[in-house]
């Protein structure tokens, strides 16, 4: 068992100054010219935007950026998602009304200095402990037959926005849960997923889904034509929080030597949470084309619900159940999951005992995308019925398919 320990603080973002006024150290700055567009006729909040710093001719190693928009300072992070030390890619969020475009200056440094940012997102993976605070731990790899399901508080790494919450659970399942909110703002760093009495009076969500041998929500699984089938046996797993805020946060599910349909595989999921979203981006990456596998995602057929899908990758429900097998403490809760599967990877729309499902196949292609999402009735903020909850992720769907654009001026 490999384990990555940290000490516990608060989300801050540590970006650079251009230049640092301290005696006979001097910063390397490059400065950059970039141009978001909203080609679309609906404004658009929290737009995501990515910038691969190989795409940088930066005649340096980039330790810090600051982004600006005329005057006013936009918060920006850097990543370094493959841990060599070297940042990746610059990640902020925009608002854009429709129709419209605008230039934005950015300095890059190659000097480090810590700049805060209020945080908009949070996530973390802790280890258990029986007496005394649960240890942070941001990468955590055991073999195959290993379990530390019960070894992880919360089961495996959480994360959240402003509107929501999810986690992954660490075990053959993976399973995507969710956290429902009565109010906007950030609540798994005080709660931990599971909130006290205390808590929960002053008005925190909570665990709103039973996801038993589901796929809960968006979860990936296999298919052996009847049902949707846990990842298993595997040689070894591991489970990364690989970035924390302010903007986003990254979680990495890694499998290596799946044994799955006579092939061997290798297999990493990524999921990704914007400031100001409820959707997650959910990266899925192979070590070599596929070829004939077959797999399938979708949303747990939760008790009595009602579903929805266009029979093009969307497929929704709407649903009350308990959350928890504690019938008598807990009140049950009615929730909206929505799955979003690009129709070139869909195979057909199919139905087991626990879920509503598509199969996928991806056949010489080695990733592939998709989104997931949800709301939970108890949102101030959400959605009151299954009406409303499919009107809008036909919406979603259709923004998501309408993305801005950046350009890197030359």
């Amino acid at each position: 068992m490999k384990i990555t320990l940290y000490p516990r603080m608060r989300s801050v973002f540590l970006t650079a100054a251009v230049l640092l006024s301290v005696p006979g150290l001097h910063a390397e700055v490059y400065k950059q010219q970039v141009t978001i567009s909203n080609e679309w006729n609906i404004d658009k909040t929290d737009e995501p935007f990515v910038i691969s710093l190989k795409d940088i001719p930066a005649p340096f190693p980039i330790r810090s950026a600051i982004l600006f928009d005329g005057s006013t300072e936009i918060p920006c992070q850097l990543d370094d998602l493959d841990r060599d030390g070297q940042a990746d890619e610059l990640v902020f969020v925009a608002d854009l009304p429709a129709l419209s475009s605008r230039v934005l200056h950015l300095t890059f440094s190659s000097q480090e200095e810590k700049r805060i940012y209020p945080s908009r997102v949070f996530a973390e993976m802790l280890l258990r402990a029986d007496k005394g605070e649960h240890q942070i731990i941001h990468s955590l790899s055991i073999p195959g037959h290993s379990s530390v399901y019960n070894l992880l508080h919360h089961h495996g790494p959480a994360f959240e926005s402003e509107l929501v919450a999810y986690r992954i659970y660490f075990d053959k399942k993976q399973t995507v849960d969710i956290y429902g909110k009565f109010n906007k703002g950030l609540e798994i760093e005080e709660s931990q997923f599971y909130p006290t009495n205390e808590q929960l009076a002053r008005g925190f969500g909570d665990d709103v889904l039973r996801v038993s041998g589901s796929c809960g929500l968006g979860t990936l699984k296999g298919w052996n034509g009847e049902k949707a089938l846990h990842i298993e046996p595997v040689e070894s797993r591991t489970e990364s929080v690989l970035a924390t805020g302010p903007v986003r946060t990254v979680v990495d599910v890694d499998v290596n030597g799946w044994q799955y349909q006579e092939s061997l595989l290798s297999m990493k999921i990524r999921y990704i949470l914007y400031a100001g979203h409820r959707d997650c981006q959910v990266q899925v990456q192979f070590d070599r084309p596929l070829g004939k596998e077959v797999f399938s995602s979708g949303v747990m057929n939760i008790q009595g619900s009602t579903s929805f899908s266009d029979q093009k990758g969307l497929i929704a429900c709407w649903g009350t159940d308990w959350p928890v097998n504690d019938t008598l403490t807990y009140a049950k809760e009615t929730v909206g999951l929505a799955v979003c599967i690009p129709p070139q990877i869909v195979k057909e729309e199919v139905h087991d005992k626990v879920n509503y499902l598509y199969t996928l196949a991806a056949e010489g292609r080695s990733s592939f995308t998709y989104y997931i999402t949800f709301t939970s009735r108890k949102e101030t903020f959400g959605y009151a019925d299954e009406k409303e909850w499919f009107a809008y992720v036909q919406q979603w769907k259709n923004e998501l398919q309408q993305p801005a654009r950046l350009l890197i001026k030359k």
